[in-house]
């Protein structure tokens, strides 16, 4: 799955670790999702776009 994940970050100024605090997950979660290596949970696909305020259709995208 493709997502904007790393782009809205930068956007931000937040780095990995600063994202990871925010969502309660490890960094390492955060850059396994940005690289397209891990697909997040349901649970956490809202979290992240509940913080970001945007649709999850928004932030991740079939490929």
């Amino acid at each position: 799955m493709k997502n904007r994940l790393k782009v809205l970050r930068a956007e931000r100024d937040w780095s990995q670790a600063d994202l990871a605090e925010r969502l309660k997950v490890s960094r390492q979660s955060v850059n396994a999702i940005e690289t397209g290596k891990y697909d997040p949970s349901l649970p956490l696909a809202f979290k992240i776009a509940d913080l970001f305020e945007m649709a999850i259709e928004e932030i991740f995208q079939r490929e």
